[in-house]
């Protein structure tokens, strides 16, 4: 390596380094630019172990997030570079990892669940199915919970508005949609076992 890339790497260390600490302190401006600044290092280590671009793309959207969780160990009187390229690494065999097992259990057989070639002909009938389904489940839902559901999740109404058309307390009509969604989807789950 020459001593120009080399104090080119060094000055990028720094920088990353310095915009770290800024960030640490609560710096938006600092930590988006290190973003910014270290999205294509990562996109190049992450391509070393992973040649599909979508799978590259996932793999760097995890080390981002990564570094958001835990930026607040990040010493600052460390290098950066290393610092980010053990979690990019560390989030890149995660990922390979995660192919395998999936590899090792999966098949890949699309048309083994269809009963036509066509892939629109099975749309109705899984729509009606399942349009009964939760018709079923919401007729099952106390009348509280039921209009508790309609008005807020279903009407999108505030708290205020249902609780005025209602004339429940805000809170209770925030138990009801806890206990309404609650129960529907244990219920969808049991019809899903069936």
């Amino acid at each position: 390596m020459t001593e120009t890339r080399a104090a080119e790497q060094g000055g990028a260390d720094d920088s990353w380094s310095v915009w770290m600490a800024a960030a640490q302190d609560g710096d938006n401006r600092s930590y988006e630019r290190l973003l910014r600044e270290i999205t294509p290092y990562i996109r190049a280590l992450v391509r070393q172990q992973h040649r599909s671009p979508d799978r590259a793309d996932d793999v760097v959207q995890e080390v981002l997030l990564s570094i958001h969780r835990v930026r607040h160990t990040y010493d600052p009187g460390r290098p950066f570079k290393q610092w980010l390229t053990a979690i990019a690494r560390r989030r890149s065999i995660d990922a390979v990892r995660r192919r395998i097992r999936e590899n090792a259990v999966e098949i890949d057989a699309p048309l083994a669940y269809e009963t036509y070639a066509d892939p629109d002909a099975n749309k109705d009938a899984r729509a009606s199915e399942a349009a009964e389904e939760i018709a079923s489940a919401l007729d099952a839902l106390s009348p509280g919970q039921r209009q508790a559901l309609e008005l807020l999740k279903l009407k999108e109404m505030s708290l205020k508005e249902a609780a005025a058309i209602t004339g429940q307390s805000e809170g209770s009509l925030k138990v009801g949609v806890h206990r309404a969604i609650k129960s529907l989807r244990a219920r969808l789950a049991r019809e899903g076992e069936r």
